[in-house]
């Protein structure tokens, strides 16, 4: 009899994870199209708004702007889709302004259209991005949580790698930028179907986690603050690829046709550094955080003191720190807090990455100006000063 018990808990086992798995790949197709969509569009919104009248520091501003109220929304989003329950229906809201607010540009007419429907894209992803992850949990904690959210990532780049691609082919063949906005439909569409197909085969992922973390605390656990304090330091020292790209033509260590490239090449490690990152959390858990840290802290010195090879290998390198950043760190999350409150740890998580981000990166960017030799001495220490945190973590988990 209890052979047989055995026998039906390991089958039910085995069609969890089963259908954990699914689930996690029906929202990395989502994703992959989402950011074939809006990675696209966003690889030529500069110069589109340049086309119709607006001026360098208009499409600064409208970037910025964009990304600022992004980050502050997803704290609200986060906090009501604990609130709610209704992660599906802030899931769904936030994916439609997404991904609709691109192809609407192709009928922007004057800059300010055009402006609006910009930070329309990034409202969206900020609404939906809490309530997505925190489903994500729930599928990823049967899987591996490093594994769930490595996978999800992995797509999620390919995607990102994709549209620029798309979009550069468009303009190859002569088309406008209007016309690569209308192509832009077609994988917005698809990813809003996707969307409500898993809608409809997952209504309550909650389900698919079949043992809940336990509520100790009142608020967020200690663990999770600290945490927060380590990924700021990463954030924070991290130097944005646009300020790559700025150096290395700058420097012409390459020609300018050939610089999306490098981005394509780091959005492709980024991918690989996902899984394996995930597959290697499941098994050492943060620490593989502190390792990636100590690893990604030598790429300022390697792009921005080397000459050509030196920063293929930074580059590289780099990417593998995002591919860690954007699956391992969401990962951690779901291990440190409840489920019922992921929503909101999601949210403050994204809101103090972002911040940190922008804050890091336009202190990097006044030293690069005035003392690049301090510049790479902020990166490498500020991301190296994570690591102490992550290991205390590690051995309190």
């Amino acid at each position: 009899m209890n052979i047989l018990q055995n026998r039906r808990d390991s089958l039910a086992k085995v069609r969890g994870k089963n259908r954990a798995l699914k689930f996690i790949f029906l929202l990395g197709i989502v994703s992959l199209l989402s950011d074939l969509t809006y990675e696209g569009a966003r690889s030529i919104t500069g110069p589109f708004l340049a086309m119709l009248g607006a001026s360098g520091a208009i499409v600064g501003f409208v970037a910025g702007l964009g990304e600022l109220i992004g980050y502050g929304i997803r704290l609200v989003s986060g906090y009501l889709s604990d609130a709610t329950k209704r992660y599906w229906t802030i899931t769904i809201l936030g994916y439609i302004l997404n991904l609709l607010a691109v192809p609407l540009l192709a009928l922007a007419g004057v800059w300010q259209v055009a402006a609006a429907l910009i930070i329309t894209e990034r409202l969206g992803k900020a609404i939906r991005t809490p309530a997505r992850d925190a489903m994500l949990s729930h599928a990823a904690s049967e899987v591996g949580k490093g594994w769930g959210f490595g996978l999800h990532e992995a797509l999620d780049q390919i995607g990102a790698l994709l549209g620029p691609l798309l979009v550069a082919l468009v303009l190859y063949w002569k088309g406008s930028y209007r016309a690569g906005f209308a192509l832009l439909l077609i994988p917005a569409f698809l990813a809003i179907t996707v969307l409500l197909i898993a809608r409809l085969l997952y209504p309550v992922p909650q389900e698919l986690e079949r043992i809940s973390a336990v509520q100790t605390e009142k608020g967020l656990p200690r663990r999770f603050w600290l945490y927060l304090v380590a990924v700021a330091f990463i954030a924070a020292g991290y130097v944005d690829y646009p300020l790559i790209a700025f150096h290395v033509a700058r420097g012409s260590l390459i020609s300018s046709p050939a610089i999306p490239l490098l981005y394509a090449m780091a959005m492709g490690v980024d991918a690989l550094a996902a899984l394996a990152c995930g597959y290697l959390f499941d098994r050492i858990g943060v620490y593989v955080l502190g390792v990636v840290a100590l690893l990604s802290s030598i790429f300022a010195p390697l792009i921005f003191w080397g000459n050509l090879p030196l920063v293929l290998v930074g580059i590289a390198i780099w990417g593998i720190g995002m591919g860690a950043q954007e699956s391992v760190l969401r990962a951690a999350i779901a291990g440190m807090v409840p489920p019922d409150r992921r929503g909101t740890a999601y949210g403050i998580f994204n809101t103090a990455y972002g911040l940190s981000w922008f804050l890091g990166s336009a202190l990097l960017g006044l030293l690069y100006d005035r003392f690049i030799t301090y510049m790479v001495a902020f990166s490498v220490v500020t991301q190296m000063l994570s690591v102490p945190l992550i290991l205390y973590l590690g051995k309190k988990a």
